[in-house]
């Protein structure tokens, strides 16, 4: 199985590459493929999936703290 890796776009969605199953709170599996992405915004029409209505409308840049080396 691949790393499964989520990246936090600036003013975007999640952006999810691997191998990985998405499913919804019934267990129901969600059709995706090698890399999709998922809505952060909540104005898609195609949810959880982005479709990219977010343009314009949602601003949300997230950083992670940087390790500090020992």
């Amino acid at each position: 199985m691949t790393k499964v890796q989520i990246k936090v776009m600036d003013n975007g969605p999640f952006r999810v590459t691997g191998e990985v199953e998405l499913i919804d709170v019934d267990g129901n599996k969600f059709q995706t493929k090698q890399a999709f992405s998922l809505c952060r915004c909540g104005h898609s029409k195609n949810m959880p999936f982005c479709d990219a209505s977010h343009k314009g409308s949602f601003d949300s840049c997230v950083r992670a703290e940087k390790e500090l080396d020992e």
